[in-house]
């Protein structure tokens, strides 16, 4: 008996850690609108070439759900191309760093519960973002 309990302990700790972030997911559904900085794309965080504010509650909800995907590790070398900076009645209620080079270098990048989490940044984020860009 006690090792069914732990085979069935063990498997709901699998798909939990498996699945989408839900508490970003639940703090980000939140938001009402959402502003992007663009940096110069080398990496560094030093310069700001761009700046979009993104009020649209379906393109809101667009990068909620690209974000919010299972957790990865991100190399922590990898610097960043921009940040997303999600807003509740004028108030930041969240910060996200953001990279989109090839390889282990393609993340979102957020502190949760007082430790930096990752998620993957897709293609289809990757285009979303770009596409505020224009």
């Amino acid at each position: 008996m006690k090792k069914i309990l732990f085979f069935v302990g063990c498997s709901c700790l699998l798909v939990a850690c498996s699945g989408p972030n839900r508490a970003l997911q639940e703090r980000l559904a939140n938001a009402d609108s959402v502003a992007i900085n663009y940096f110069s794309g080398n990496g560094s965080m030093d310069s700001v070439v761009a700046i979009k504010i993104i009020r649209n509650p379906q393109q809101v909800g667009q990068l909620v759900a690209l974000i919010s995907a299972k957790p990865v590790k991100a190399e922590n070398k990898c610097g960043y191309d921009g940040s997303l900076h999600f807003f509740k009645r004028n108030q930041v209620i969240q910060d996200i760093d953001f990279r989109m080079a090839a390889g282990v270098c393609r993340f979102f990048s957020f502190m949760q519960e007082g430790s930096r989490q990752s998620t993957p940044l897709s293609n289809e984020a990757q285009q979303l973002i770009e596409s505020f860009r224009e």
